[in-house]
């Protein structure tokens, strides 16, 4: 008996040592493989510089939304760069500068845009990309784009080329710019619950959906009158670039029913009679008419001799020598107190920059890029002091205004040296506006009630649980109200306009970039290119030997190593399906997630914030898996 619980003690004794030293092994062995590529990342790693071969063509294949300044989350990337997964962003300016360059360089002759992954531009980017792409067609190159679908931010761009594909299974859907929003007016009185508004302005109508169930009357007229704007510019360009009458576009949506029906449902076809198109064909029909021009790779003859424009820019991007810089500071998604996160501009991380920029000798010059419709009051008066501190100490600041610039987006911008936009920019909705909302009777309803005593009538003013004392609506009104009569008073002193015609234009009304620039609200009309080079010529640049330098605020160390990681493991050849399949447990998790209202984080629950962005498309592109071959 003894020798059998001796025999059992020692099989399971050697059963634990081998468990043990497996589990010993496997956790050496990630220890091993993970300061190994971390090595490898920071120390190790030096990767075969890019070769531009001569007679190449520029792919431009930009993917999710187009952005000022790349923000999304670290981790997020990092797994885009280890999955089939596009990137959720591109940055404007590389691709600009990539078209910019190819004009330029005689090995590029000519460029391919490849827009099926490309999901949403704002208006203003859309053209400032098609001034490029006219750039590099003025330079005797050509460009051709194809997309399996064309939806109005596309085909914004695709316009510009000089042949545009379609597959025969797509379609160009135009259908005109909207603006739609859900009214819960109803649903809150059903809830019980008490919204509390404070506004100035009679356009100011963010909070519209909090106490209306339909947009009122001087909205829809304020809302008719911008989005024709854009409406009027986006056919203007498209018509133009594509020898088309005024009106064709319009005539188009007007017909669409019965011209599809007639093409027998064939809208591919119908795009190519409409004269939207140039071809109907199939990408590989797309990539044999480009390789007529620079032929087919050596090693794979499915596709045309190319580069990639992220691959060009890092061939041919090379430091200037001149001393002097012109920062570059985004001011992109809605303005939050505090730091900024993806998607969301934070005041303090905004303001940081904008001193970083004004200690640093080397930067002569300062351009504000604006892409928001605005947001925490606190925040943006942070941004807006930190541009006077620059403009104090002898640099000038240019704001230059993207899609939107509305609200705290139009704040952080007033007190400029110079204001550019596009013609289509939406900016303006000067107002401000505060909401509270409280839940006595919703609480009433299931029988909880709220009870009990303060020192002061204003104690307990902000409990949820109860009504607002009237004292306290009446503080906070006097406190919006003198809140938009500093946002009056700084338009009129940073324009040099006169308070009446300002407060004439404001009543939170929005404009397009055309309008504003008539109104004095805008002092140039323009893209970024333009907005950069009077910042050097403010700042005594006398010749163009000077970098553009954009700032960023600084990642978590985590977070930095994450964003370089994956494109280092696979410049050296780790598959990225099997570190993919190896994450995808935490993938998930570790993904952010931007909920609608975070922007309302006012440390005062005062907004300069306008709804003014035009409705998504009916019809858009999906994303999915890109293959490496364009």
């Amino acid at each position: 008996m003894a020798q059998s619980r001796s025999f059992i003690a020692r099989f399971f004794s050697f059963i634990w040592g081998v468990f043990t030293f497996v589990y010993r092994s496997v956790v050496i062995l990630f220890a091993l493989m993970f300061f190994g590529l971390f090595a490898a990342l920071f120390w190790g790693n030096k990767t075969a510089p890019v070769i531009v071969e001569n007679n190449v063509a520029l792919v431009i294949a930009p993917s999710g939304a187009l952005v000022e300044q790349i923000d999304s989350d670290p981790s997020q990337r990092f797994f885009e760069q280890f999955s089939d997964e596009t990137p959720s962003q591109t940055a404007l300016s590389d691709l600009i500068d990539a078209l910019d360059r190819g004009a330029k360089d005689k090995r590029i002759t000519v460029a391919a845009l490849k827009l099926d992954y490309l999901w949403y531009a704002g208006l203003a980017q859309a053209q400032e990309l098609g001034a490029a792409i006219d750039r590099f067609k003025a330079a005797g190159k050509p460009v051709y784009v194809y997309s399996p679908f064309y939806g109005q931010s596309q085909y914004g761009i695709a316009s510009h080329a000089s042949e545009l594909s379609l597959d025969p299974l797509g379609m160009v859907w135009l259908e005109g710019f909207s603006s739609y929003g859900n009214y819960f007016a109803e649903g809150i009185d059903k809830l019980g619950l008490t919204v509390n508004v404070f506004r100035v302005g009679e356009f100011k109508s963010a909070v519209e959906p909090f106490i209306r169930n339909d947009m009122s009357p001087s909205a829809k007229q304020a809302n008719t009158e911008w989005l024709g704007d854009l409406w009027n510019s986006y056919q203007s360009e498209v018509v133009s670039a594509r020898g088309l009458a005024p009106n064709y576009l319009d005539e188009t949506i007007a017909g669409l029913a019965d011209s599809i029906e007639a093409a027998n449902g064939d809208g591919a076809a119908l795009a190519l009679s409409k004269n939207l198109v140039t071809h109907v064909e199939d990408l590989t029909s797309f990539r044999a008419r480009v390789a007529e021009i620079v032929g087919f790779e050596k090693q794979a003859h499915d596709s045309f001799r190319q580069i990639a424009y992220s691959d060009y820019l890092a061939a041919v991007r090379k430091p200037k020598t001149g001393k002097n810089k012109v920062a570059v500071v985004a001011v992109q998604g809605e303005i939050i107190d505090g730091y900024s996160a993806p998607g969301l501009a934070g005041g303090e991380s905004v303001a940081e920059l904008l001193d970083d920029a004004r200690s640093d000798d080397s930067v002569k010059a300062v351009v504000l890029r604006v892409d928001s419709p605005g947001g925490s009051v606190f925040a943006s008066e942070q941004i807006r002091r930190a541009v006077l501190r620059l403009r104090e100490s002898g640099k000038p600041v240019v704001s230059s205004m993207s899609s939107v610039a509305a609200s705290g987006g139009y704040w952080v911008s007033m007190d400029a040296d110079e204001i550019w936009a596009m013609p289509s920019t939406i900016t303006g909705s000067i107002g401000i506006f505060g909401l509270w909302m409280t839940a006595e009777n919703t609480l009433k309803k299931i029988g909880v009630h709220t009870d009990g005593v303060g020192t002061s009538p204003l104690a307990g003013a902000f409990r949820g649980d109860r009504a607002m004392p009237e004292p306290m609506k009446r503080i906070m009104q006097a406190e919006i109200e003198r809140g938009y009569d500093l946002f009056i008073e700084g338009v009129a002193n940073g324009r040099k306009l006169p308070e009446a015609k300002v407060r004439e234009i404001a009543e939170g009304r929005v404009w397009s970039g055309q309008d504003a620039h008539a109104l004095g609200l805008v002092d140039h009309l323009g893209g970024m290119e333009l907005a950069v080079a009077s910042a050097a010529k403010l700042a005594n640049i006398l010749d163009d030997n000077f970098a553009v330098k954009w700032l960023e605020p600084d990642y978590p160390f985590f977070g930095d190593f994450l964003f370089n990681f994956g494109a280092k493991m696979n410049a050296l050849g780790v598959p990225a399906a099997w570190f993919s399949g190896l994450l995808a447990p935490v993938q998930t998790p570790l993904m952010s997630i931007q909920k609608q209202f975070e922007w309302v984080n006012d440390r005062h629950g005062q907004y300069a914030h306008c709804m003014c962005t035009i409705s998504k498309p009916s019809i858009s592109v999906p994303l999915a898996g890109a293959a490496t071959r364009k």
